[in-house]
């Protein structure tokens, strides 16, 4: 799995490159996604199921957790359905039994959803007998046009925040949009907002900063694009909506044997020049900000390392 930077994994963040949604109301697809390589499955109880399946979803979704128990080889989350509706509560009372590592909350309008939903979580975990905060929430949080403008507060949220993600088709239906892409293919002007939103507010709170899917479930070089665009900018994961798709994003937010070695001549010449802050390499003046980034490629490969054992 992937290793953010130290902030971040001090904070508790994720150190996820992939995560997988898997319908909660198919018994196939659930027993599937064991052996597909995505280092968490989000067990989806609300986009992808339809409102008459919701019931059998969480039985499904419970047994699920349970029969997977922890320690897990992976992580097993779970989308509820909006604090707004009355399934989310049914959702929580449904599956908190069978102890999922995190929830991932839809529809966020601001981090006072967060809060909230932890108070939910502390009763069950309380009731329990689970360790308080030890389920962690992941919130998506650019599906409404109000919670853009909060974003930055996400750094007020305690533990139970374990990284940002982004969606954009919730969010073009709220604003009738006709299309969140261009005809290339790009995200259009507002879109692109929300998503660099997204990003800073996720590096403000030192988590995760995970990119939204890539629809085109198809297209796997228009994935491997997106995916290298996002690990550019400093996304350290992307969700997935199809198994072919994890291959790919994992590629992608692993560093190379080349990146690797690089960083590794990098933090041995500051080694070797205790006390300097500016050195040359191969022509190319390096700072300190290099250096923190040369040690967060090689935290990221020891990181891979440990998940590929």
């Amino acid at each position: 799995m992937q290793a953010l930077g130290p902030d971040a994994a001090e904070a508790g963040g994720m150190r996820f490159r992939s995560l997988l949604f898997v319908p909660g109301d198919s018994a196939r697809k659930l027993s599937k996604s064991v052996a597909v390589p995505a280092d968490a499955l989000i067990l989806d109880l609300e986009d992808s199921v339809a409102p008459e399946n919701k019931a059998a979803a969480r039985e499904r979704v419970a047994d699920f957790l349970s029969e997977h128990s922890q320690p897990r080889q992976k992580q097993l989350w779970v989308r509820i359905n909006s604090l707004d509706q009355p399934a989310a509560l049914k959702d929580l009372a449904g599956i908190m039994h069978g102890r999922p590592d995190g929830i991932v909350q839809p529809k966020t309008r601001s981090p006072d959803d967060v809060v909230l939903l932890g108070q939910h979580l502390e009763r069950f975990e309380k009731d329990l007998g689970f360790a308080i905060g030890s389920t962690r929430i992941l919130p998506v949080s650019t599906e409404t046009p109000a919670a853009l403008f909060s974003l930055g507060d996400y750094v007020h949220c305690d533990q139970r925040l374990a990284g940002l993600t982004w969606g954009a088709e919730d969010l073009a239906t709220a604003v009738g949009a006709l299309s969140n892409k261009d005809r290339d293919g790009n995200w259009t002007s507002p879109f692109q907002l929300a998503r660099s939103l997204c990003l800073f507010a996720a590096h403000a709170a030192e988590v995760a900063a995970i990119d939204t899917i890539y629809a085109d479930f198809f297209d796997l070089e228009g994935l491997r694009a997106s995916c290298d665009e996002a690990r550019r900018d400093g996304f350290s994961g992307k969700l997935a909506i199809h198994p072919d798709q994890v291959v790919v994003i994992n590629s992608a937010f692993t560093p190379s044997e080349e990146e690797i070695n690089q960083a590794r001549r990098i933090v041995d010449l500051f080694a070797a020049n205790p006390g300097v802050a500016a050195l040359s390499l191969d022509g190319v003046m390096l700072d300190i900000p290099h250096l923190k980034q040369a040690r967060n490629i090689l935290a990221m490969a020891a990181d891979r390392d440990s998940g590929d054992r």
